[in-house]
Formats: structure tokens, C-alpha cells, sequence
């Protein structure tokens, strides 16, 4: 197959630094679009990768699933872009298809496996998969999405991880109008689940350890704070919540946050990857018709209903713009929890190296 050869940036080895390395991407096959990367946001997941934390990653490792560009070729049975349209690429880039999931536009959970944008099976050049931190990429139409003209393109980056992963429980679970939804953590996922519950009319509360994130909460949209360190608090707001959307990225015990629960409420957790060490209380959930539960990312057709739900109402995430080549020292912030809420590439410091 005919490929070209594209500027990188890329790691070797779980211990090696992110550094230019060259990688190919194929040539523009009849269904495929070749979208110029212009920003890339940049995800815990691309650190996991990057260092091996979650086994299996193969390397050179080539992270970045939060891509936003331009169009420059399509191919010859190409319907929904043009030469000169602004597009994205999330997560996945291509699917079985034919599975009940991807029958349902629930690719994130192809029962044959997705091919995420990076570390997955390239099914066209062998090998895997490269990510968005790279001059440009090319995928299926099917996987590609629209973005919407009113929107800030640096600030839509985070849209296609950050964005759809909380906003896929929030629409399994039916938020709507007056729906009490309930955030557990405020980082790269917390701030855009509070943004987008508010979107959809919820009251919308903030739980934190500490109150030093209140005045930010409720700048992003928050209408409340709850300290879930302070019993009388937690209390306070015992039997309340329809949702909460836990995106606490490492273990924690999940059982004070299943009491605010109202019966038939649920708690999802899309931030942590695991077991749980504080075994579930079932008395609560029993009593209560509650659940916990699971979401990870989110469909093709969801994630285009986001985006044009963000441009609507005029919702992006909150970013920092770095350059290509400071890209070890955001992942060594993002440890750090030294962002406010989430970095994003400006994809010219690495034309132009």
C-alpha cells in the first residue's frame, strides 16, 4: 500500500522521554479522509500509554485521541467532507461493524473490539496505530466528525475524550431539566461533565475533598459544593442525587457517594480502571434500588450529538495551549493535577520544527 511519510512525536520505550520521530501514514483510500491535524488535546490515557502503566502498549507509542483539523483529500466514495472542512477524530477509528454494538452506533463497545486512534490493530498498514500527536492522519469517513464553525478549535479538542465520556452517561441516564446530577472529582472530565449536566438544565453539585475548588466549580457551572470530607455535608445531601458521574482517576471508596443516591439513582464511574479496594455496601443499593456502574467514552453518533450540542450552547473545555516539544513537562504537570482543566497541542510547533 502507498503511504507518506509524516512528522511524529513518539517514545520508544515506557522510560524514554516523548522525542520527533517520522511514522506513515497510508494513502487515501476511496472511503478515507486526510485531515491536517491543526490541535491535539491530551489525555491521561496518552501519559498510561506513554509509560506502559496499563499494559500492552506497543512500541514507538504515538499518542493523541482529541483531534481537530482540516480536510485536505478526500477519496472517491467520500459523501460527508470536503476539501477544506473542519473535522475530528476521537478515539476510535474503525470498528467490526457488524456486531449488536456498532448496530446500535455504540462502537466503544464492539463486541469484535474497536481500533482505538493509537496502540490499536492497523488494520490497513499492519503494525498499530498512530496517534493525533502527528502532522496529520487519515481515517474512514465513518469515524470522522463534523465541528461545528462557531466553535474555538484548540478548545474543541478535549470534546472528543474529555467531553463525550461524561456525556454519554449523562445521556443513557436521561438528564434533562431539573435532573439533580452530582460530580465527583474536578479535573479534565469533572469540569466538562459539570459544563455539559448544566447544559442539559440539571442542578448540578460539585462533591470535593476541599473546598478550594468551589469558586471554580461554580464558574464552570456548578450551583453547588458538597465537602464529602464533612459528615454533616454529606448528610445533608443523603437520598439526592439521580446521577453522579464519578471521574476519580484512582481507587477510592465509592460507598459515602452511593448514600446520596435517590432510590433508583445510579453512580457511574468512568474515571477509574480497576478494582475497588472498599468493597461495595449492598444494604444501600438493596434498599434503594441503586447502582453502580460503568461508562467508557462513546459512540461515533453520540459524539457528533455532543458536538453539536457544544455548538448550540456554546460549550468547549477549558484549556492550556503547548507547544509539541513541551510535551514531557505537561505530562509531568498532569501528574501533578498542574492544569487547569486539560493541555492542548498546537500541532504548527511541530510543522515547524
Amino acid at each position: 500500500m502507498q503511504t507518506t511519510t509524516v512528522k511524529a512525536f513518539g517514545t520508544p520505550s515506557p522510560e524514554a522521554d516523548l522525542a520527533p520521530i517520522s511514522i506513515n501514514r497510508r494513502a487515501v483510500l476511496p472511503k478515507d479522509v486526510e485531515i491536517d491535524i491543526l490541535y491535539c488535546g491530551v489525555c491521561h490515557s496518552d501519559l498510561h500509554t506513554a509509560r506502559n502503566d496499563w499494559g500492552g502498549s506497543v512500541y514507538p507509542a504515538v499518542p493523541g485521541h482529541e483531534i481537530v483539523g482540516k480536510v485536505t483529500a478526500v477519496g472517491s466514495d467520500v459523501t460527508k467532507f470536503k476539501v477544506g472542512d473542519l473535522a475530528a477524530v476521537g478515539c476510535i477509528v474503525d470498528s467490526c461493524r457488524t456486531c449488536n454494538s456498532c448496530k446500535q452506533d455504540l462502537e466503544q463497545y464492539c463486541l469484535n473490539g474497536f481500533t482505538g486512534t493509537y496502540n490499536g490493530q492497523d488494520l490497513h498498514l499492519g503494525g498499530q496505530t498512530f496517534g493525533g500527536y502527528s502532522e496529520k492522519v487519515v481515517v474512514d469517513e465513518h469515524y470522522v466528525l463534523s465541528v461545528p464553525q462557531n466553535l474555538d478549535l484548540a478548545a474543541v479538542a478535549p470534546l472528543l475524550c474529555a467531553g463525550v465520556t461524561t456525556w454519554s452517561p449523562l445521556k443513557h441516564w436521561n438528564v434533562k431539566e431539573g435532573s439533580k446530577v452530582a460530580v465527583v472529582g474536578l479535573g479534565g472530565l469533572g469540569h466538562m461533565a459539570i459544563k455539559l449536566a448544566k447544559g442539559l438544565g440539571a442542578d448540578v453539585t460539585l462533591f470535593s475533598r476541599t473546598p478550594d475548588k468551589a469558586d471554580d466549580a461554580k464558574e464552570l457551572g456548578a450551583d453547588h459544593v458538597v465537602i464529602s470530607t464533612d459528615k454533616a455535608q454529606m448528610k445533608a445531601v443523603a437520598g439526592e442525587f439521580d446521577l453522579i458521574i464519578d471521574t476519580v482517576p484512582y481507587d477510592h471508596d465509592v460507598n459515602p457517594y452511593v448514600s446520596t443516591l435517590n432510590i433508583s439513582g445510579t453512580l457511574v464511574l468512568v474515571g477509574y480502571l480497576g478494582a475497588l479496594e472498599n468493597m461495595l455496601n449492598t444494604v444501600p443499593m438493596i434498599l434503594g434500588r441503586k447502582s453502580v456502574a460503568g461508562s467508557v467514552i462513546g459512540g461515533i453518533a453520540e459524539t457528533q450529538e455532543m458536538l453539536d450540542f457544544c455548538g448550540e450552547k456554546g460549550i468547549v473545555s477549558e484549556i492550556e495551549i503547548i507547544k509539541m516539544q513541551d510535551i514531557n513537562t505537561a505530562y509531568q504537570r498532569m501528574l501533578k493535577s498542574d492544569v487547569r482543566y486539560r493541555f492542548v497541542i498546537d500541532m504548527a510547533s511541530l510543522k515547524n520544527s
